[in-house]
């Protein structure tokens, strides 16, 4: 997994692109390029660039973390409210175009109401995945071959559109989409893409997820080290309560509709110590669970969600070189349990 090399070709690890709300402006675009290059370090596949109103273009940043890795895939947020399907084919093959690197998109449906609705986006929910399938399918169209597009649909219509410059096969992007909802998981599942969930603990799963096993990922922060002490020290000095993160989390829940947002906030609290950790999700420090503890608990708990069916995990921002290494280890570790013949989903 180090020095740039495959993690394994069972799974996909993605770090994410540290957000530029908050960050000094002389200094951010230095650590993307750090972030980025220790992503690939340690052969991370892709790393994610978020998209909100209140973040720079990330197409802007994937160009910069392109040209500050030799393989590293941006894999780019992309809400259709923002700019047509045309636009993000003719990025796609421009990328394709100047530096024969393929991109992941990150298709996404929703985003605060408050964003939306500043953005005259009244979509309903479920109907916003209607439009992201019809979005989606017209990008994928044009991106894969000569033959003039034309579509004639409830969202959009384009008539004989060609994608110039070509994009060729190899480059073809990966696509994921938020599955958490009834709604994304069906559009995942047209699309072909990889439906994106925020994981329940692991020991809430069956044998298998529903739906395509193979063709689903999780979004999750990790702190481990090689005993559960350390790490619990590091994750509660990196991620401490306080009361008006908290008040933050309580405002968000109020201005999104996102299912995964009113799933993770609904679960309780598990325990003191408890790999699966929410606190930096409801202290408005991050969006998604944590797994925290020694290499071998949070490798159990990555080896249930791999046995589960998961096989692409979107990692949060890492926080620095000896994060990554740590996170390294307990992916490597956990991909040994399943290739245990006395693995068990138990423990």
């Amino acid at each position: 997994m180090s020095d740039g090399s495959a993690i394994d070709p069972r799974i996909q690890v993605f770090s994410t692109c540290p957000p530029s709300s908050g960050s000094d402006p002389a200094a951010y675009v230095s650590q993307v390029r750090r972030v980025a290059r220790l992503s690939e370090r340690v052969g991370c596949c892709g790393i994610l660039v978020y998209a909100d109103n209140s973040l720079l273009d990330p197409w802007l940043l994937s160009q910069v973390i392109i040209e500050s890795t030799d393989r590293l895939a941006p894999l780019v947020a992309v809400q259709p409210i923002y700019m047509h399907p045309y636009t993000v084919a003719k990025m796609v093959a421009s990328f394709g175009f100047m530096y024969g690197r393929r991109i992941w998109l990150n298709m996404v449906a929703g985003g605060f109401t408050n964003d939306l609705a500043a953005l005259n986006d009244p979509t309903p929910h479920d109907r916003r995945y209607d439009r992201l399938v019809e979005y989606t399918t017209i990008i994928k169209r044009l991106l894969s071959g000569s033959v003039p597009v034309s579509h004639e649909g409830e969202f959009y219509r384009v008539s004989n559109l060609k994608m110039s410059p070509p994009l060729p096969e190899a480059l073809f992007p990966g696509i994921v989409v938020s599955g958490s909802s009834e709604a994304g998981q069906a559009a995942a599942k047209t699309l072909g893409a990889v439906a994106i969930h925020y994981p329940k603990p692991a020991r809430e799963y069956g044998e298998r997820i529903a739906g395509d096993a193979d063709g689903a990922g999780i979004r999750v922060g990790i702190v481990c080290r090689e005993h559960g002490r350390e790490a619990w020290e590091v994750a509660r000095a990196r991620f401490p309560e306080d009361r008006k993160g908290q008040l933050a989390h309580q405002l968000a829940m109020k201005v999104s509709d996102s299912a995964w947002h009113r799933q993770l906030s609904g679960l309780g609290h598990s325990g003191d110590e408890d790999p699966y950790w929410l606190v930096p999700f409801k202290n408005y420090k991050t969006f998604c669970p944590y797994l925290v503890g020694s290499y071998k608990v949070v490798a159990r708990e990555l080896g249930q969600y791999m046995a589960a069916g998961y096989r692409s995990f979107i990692l949060d921002v890492p926080h620095d070189a000896e994060d990554l290494e740590h996170t390294r280890i307990a992916f490597a570790r956990a991909l040994e349990t399943l290739t245990c013949p006395s693995y068990s989903r138990t423990g």
